[in-house]
């Protein structure tokens, strides 16, 4: 079966009454947490993004207290865990200010954990792969932001 492309879709569901659009919601939410936790960003945060922001770095926080710093090879998966929820969070807001924000919040934590970066070469490059994703992220904000971050990015040089 192929998917329908997303202008397809879109033109279906305005022909919809809006009962059947959440019957189909509630059918998209049963099936993934991803769908539920956009669905939830989408209702309760996307208004007040800079709650969304906070909570997000208390969680953030809260995985970095966690890791397991007796073996550097559960370090490395934890590091990867908190990355990964970190992008999918970032992928949900879609906006660059955002996206800025946890990743510099990220590589700060990261750089303070007592995880030896630069004795692993995939820990290395994995930072040093955040901060290059900061600086274009950086980019496409107006000149005032890209200052302030600027400044920021200066602590997180190796």
């Amino acid at each position: 079966m192929k998917a329908s492309s997303i202008s397809t879709l879109k033109k279906e569901l305005a022909t919809l009454p809006s009962s059947d659009v959440i019957d189909i919601c509630m059918k998209l939410l049963k099936y993934k947490k991803e769908n539920k936790e956009l669905l939830s960003y989408l209702l309760f945060d996307a208004n007040n993004e800079l709650e969304y922001i906070r909570n997000i770095k208390e969680e953030m926080d809260t995985q970095f207290a966690e890791i397991n710093l007796n073996h550097l090879y559960f370090a490395k998966k934890s590091i990867r865990k908190i990355l990964k929820t970190t992008n999918k969070f970032i992928r949900y807001s879609g906006h660059k200010q955002t996206e800025v924000e946890l990743l510099i919040h990220f590589c700060a934590k990261f750089k303070k954990s007592r995880i030896p970066i630069k004795s692993s070469n995939s820990l290395n490059n994995l930072y040093l792969n955040q901060v290059r994703k900061i600086h274009t992220a950086i980019g496409a904000l107006h000149e005032d932001l890209q200052h302030d971050y600027l400044e920021e990015m200066v602590e997180l040089q190796l």
